[in-house]
This record gives structure tokens, C-alpha cells and sequence, in this order.
């Protein structure tokens, strides 16, 4: 196991920047998720750390040595792609193998770190088999067996859950979290999925436009987003979002106007703001509850998971519609009126650029309508 330290990492092709001095450090044996949606820089900060891409400026530590300068090879890292990558000639045990042999280790040596990595994957019956003759999941296994036969101090994911279908993703989210609690490495991983970054990360890295725009636990970025696109881009359903404007700014909060006309109340603090400040109010679907007061709404989808339902309605307050997660035994009729409220304490305010004012001590009472 090994820390990383990434300091004021840039890196551009050409005039396009793509990674814009990136500052992060990551703790021995932690779970870093690295997300964002495609084209923010995930995936080349997870080339550059492997050496697989030049940084223009910036060091790379792994430990404690600086290792820019050093090829793939040299940085004790191990890294699984999205594609399997496996050889279709080789069997499993074969393709296991092939990079220790290829490091001259011994045959016994070779045969020692292939079994165990086959048992901790649970993969033994499979050692004899051709690529050919796995399905999806078993191939990712091998590739990952691959990486651990090298008992590398960092493993390094790129999308390996994304060319699997939804019910294995699921299945195989669960066997990287148990590996990971069995081996302890440092792991960065990337994906472009919140709910795989959410459900795995010890912490969580967004990333957007080439930069860092927000670091820390899945429950420190649903609860506290720092930025618009961060409350957007974490929760599933999204966060609903709706334009207004400050009718008041206080010690105890603020008070907003919004399209429609109804008014609600945000327990923040309101810093410099100022009446007839341009607003953007945000709630999570499980927080927006139907009742009296808040926000005319009509219901126009009932939808259904099962264990849980959303209603989606329309209202002029916002363009898009709005999604309430409804409470279990909760009713609510398709083509229905309701009013919508919400608590101050859980709603979210961002300013006209897009920053969270930050969350502030107040009592949890109703919205004043």
C-alpha cells in the first residue's frame, strides 16, 4: 500500500487544457473514486498517475517519491481497463500468468500468486478456460486477477463495470467493495456513474472541466454540494432545481420569490447577499413533500420501482418537472393538484454563479409560503 499525492497536476493536447492544476491526495489504502461526466479529465488524471501520459506540470507521489520521470513499470501500480484486454489464445491461468513470467519469477512463484489470486476471486474452476468461453463478469475477473497476481501498492480502475449489463454491474460493485476490504490497497477508480462512485468510494473526486470542483465522502457531496453542477450531477433522481429571487436576507436565513409567485425559506447564511439577488433554489425529491402551503404543482407520472415510487409534476415555478419520492403508503392521483413544501433546513441556495451558500443553523420548522 502507498499514499498519493497529486500537486497542481496540468496537463493539455495542443491548446485544448484537460486537466487544470489538480490537488489531491490520497490516503494509504483508501478508495478513491474519480467522476464526472464524460469528456471532464477522469480518465487522462488515471493515465497520468500510471505514467501512461506526460503531465506538463505538477509532481506525481506515490509514498513518498516523486515518480514522473518513472515508466509504468517503475510505479508499483497495477491497472485493469474497461476492456478486458485478455489474450484469446491464453487460458485464464495462462493470461494470469503471463506478466510474472515475463518478470522471470520462478514457475513455483508464478503458480503460487496465480492460485491465490484464483481463490480470492473464486475463479479456480475457470483456470483452464479460453477468454472465449467466459461470460462478461468472469472475463472482468480475470483482467483484475491479472492486476493483483503483481501485488502492486495502487490499483488503478478505468470504467471496468461499464461493458457489463445493469444486473451484473450491480453484482460486481459488490465483489470490487469485498476485495477491496479483503487487500486493503490504495485504489483509484473511475467511472462516469455516481451511484458505482456513491455505493464504492471511501471519497469521491468530481471533476468538471479539468478541475477538482469538489472532494469528500458520498454523504459530505449529496448533503453539503459546494457548487450547482455538483448538486446536480450527485443523487439519483437529480436534485430539483428552481430560479428565484431574494425577497430577504438575514442572520436566520433567506427568503426567496419564486416564478409562480410562491415564496420559500432556505436556512443558510445569506453572507453578502441582498434583496433582488438572482437565486437558484435546490431540494432533493426525498425532501419536497405534498401539503398545505408551498408550491401549486400538478402530478403527471406516477412511476414505480418497486420498493419505491416518484411522482413527477408540472409547475410554473420551473420548465422541468419536478420529482418527489414519495413516502411509503403516500397516495397521490395522476392529474392531481398538490402543493409542494419543504423544510428550510433542507433546502439548498446557490448564488448566480452557481455557488452553495453554505448551510446554516436554523429551526426546522415549515416553509412560510
Amino acid at each position: 500500500m502507498a499514499s498519493i499525492e497529486l500537486q497542481r497536476i496540468s496537463k493539455s493536447f495542443g491548446q485544448t487544457a484537460v486537466l487544470t492544476d489538480i490537488d489531491l491526495r490520497i490516503e494509504e489504502g483508501e478508495f478513491l473514486v474519480l467522476v464526472g461526466p464524460s469528456g471532464c479529465g477522469k480518465s487522462t488524471l488515471l493515465r497520468v498517475l500510471a505514467g501512461l501520459e506526460d503531465v506538463d506540470s505538477g509532481d506525481i507521489l506515490i509514498g513518498d517519491e516523486r515518480v514522473n520521470d518513472l515508466p509504468p513499470a517503475k510505479r508499483g501500480i497495477a491497472m485493469v481497463f474497461q476492456s478486458y484486454a485478455l489474450y484469446p489464445h491464453m487460458t485464464v491461468r495462462e493470461n494470469m500468468a503471463f506478466g510474472l513470467r515475463l518478470a522471470g519469477q520462478s514457475k513455483a512463484e508464478v503458480a503460487a500468486a496465480v492460485d491465490k489470486a484464483a481463490a480470492l476471486l473464486e475463479i479456480e474452476p475457470l483456470l483452464d478456460r479460453r477468454p472465449k468461453m467466459l461470460s462478461g463478469g468472469q472475463r472482468q475477473r480475470v483482467a483484475i486477477g491479472r492486476a493483483i497476481v503483481r501485488e502492486p501498492t495502487v490499483f488503478l480502475f478505468d470504467e471496468p463495470l461499464s461493458n457489463l449489463d445493469a444486473e451484473l454491474r450491480v453484482r460486481m460493485r459488490y465483489e470490487f467493495a469485498r476485495l477491496h476490504q479483503r487487500l486493503k490497497t490504495t485504489t483509484v477508480y473511475v467511472t462516469h456513474d455516481q451511484v458505482e462512485a456513491m455505493t464504492l468510494a471511501d471519497r469521491i473526486a468530481i471533476l468538471d472541466r479539468g478541475r477538482v470542483v469538489q472532494f469528500g465522502t458520498a454523504t459530505e457531496l449529496y448533503e453539503h454540494p459546494a457548487t450547482l453542477f455538483v448538486a446536480g450531477f450527485i443523487g439519483s433522481p437529480r436534485m430539483n432545481f428552481l430560479e428565484g429571487t431574494i425577497v430577504r436576507a438575514g442572520t436566520d436565513g433567506v427568503r426567496l420569490l419564486l416564478r409562480g409567485g410562491a415564496e420559500f425559506d432556505a436556512a443558510v447564511a445569506a453572507g453578502s447577499a441582498k434583496a433582488g439577488d438572482a437565486v437558484t433554489l435546490g431540494i432533493r425529491p426525498e425532501d419536497l413533500r405534498p401539503g398545505p402551503g408551498g408550491l401549486a404543482a400538478s402530478v403527471t407520472l406516477i412511476e414505480s420501482l418497486g420498493n419505491i415510487r416518484f411522482a413527477y409534476l408540472d409547475s410554473a415555478a420551473t420548465s422541468d418537472p419536478l420529482i418527489v419520492q414519495l413516502a411509503p403508503g403516500e397516495a397521490l392521483a395522476e392529474a392531481g393538484k398538490v402543493r409542494l413544501s419543504a423544510r428550510p433546513d433542507s433546502c439548498h441556495l446557490f448564488d448566480s454563479e452557481g455557488r452553495a451558500f453554505p448551510r446554516a443553523m436554523a429551526d426546522p420548522g415549515s416553509i412560510a409560503a
